[in-house]
């Protein structure tokens, strides 16, 4: 029987840095020039989202993203598209309730790959962890006007009853699966999100607030604790 350690667990960063296609345009910021700043300021967890894009042209952005990511050393998933996640060389894929399952994308990117699921209920995160995942994303967790999910803000309890389902009191270590946690993020409010229980946290908005995405990355991981490297 296949367990959920068979599958490997990413070296995730506190950061995942969401490259949203319509949020940075709305910015003035291409998804590639979005990208290229966020890698340097030092994120090495990037998650790209195009729900509009046709699949040439993600396939496009996506290659170009990857190329930027890995030369810095930092892993690339693609949101939805496990196709698009294997045709670009990125590190693994994204998906969410009304996507491909955890196993079909498995079976597109490999057993090598990263295989993430979106979570919003105790069911949900029940039945993912279940499947073939090297991660839960646990959300929204405030409100947020970035993305409609048709699901209430869990909150930071939300975020430690999941930690707490990935790791029950007294389990050992390592964790089968990370988790990370997404939905209304900012600066002032990633701590304590790790501090609930989340291995990393997502941003995506909260990354252009200021305009300069790299110092914005820079005064995450310093937050945070995580030393950007660069």
């Amino acid at each position: 029987m296949t367990r959920l350690s068979d599958y490997p667990i990413a070296k995730f960063s506190r950061l995942n840095a969401i490259i949203d296609v319509d949020v940075a345009e709305r910015a003035g910021w291409t998804a590639v020039d979005l990208a290229a700043a966020c890698v340097n300021g030092g994120a090495r967890f990037l998650q790209i989202r195009a729900k509009a894009l046709p699949g040439a042209a993600f396939l496009d952005l996506a290659t170009r993203v990857c190329e930027i990511a890995h030369r810095a050393g930092a892993v690339v998933v693609v949101n939805d598209r496990a196709d698009v996640a294997r045709l670009s060389g990125a590190d693994g894929v994204h998906v969410g309730q009304d996507d491909l399952d955890a196993a079909a994308a498995r079976a597109v990117v490999g057993a090598g790959a990263i295989v993430g699921r979106s979570t919003h209920t105790p069911a949900q995160i029940d039945a993912a962890l279940k499947e073939p995942v090297t991660y839960i994303a646990i959300g929204p967790v405030f409100d947020t006007l970035t993305k409609t999910t048709g699901y209430a803000a869990v909150g930071l309890d939300g975020v430690r009853h999941a930690a707490g389902k990935i790791r029950p009191a007294g389990a050992p270590l390592p964790v089968p699966v990370s988790l990370v946690a997404i939905g209304g993020i900012t600066l002032q409010r990633a701590a304590s999100v790790i501090e609930a229980g989340a291995t990393s946290v997502a941003v995506i908005t909260d990354l252009l607030a200021t305009g300069d995405p790299a110092a914005r990355v820079r005064a995450y991981l310093a937050m945070l604790g995580e030393t950007s490297n660069v």
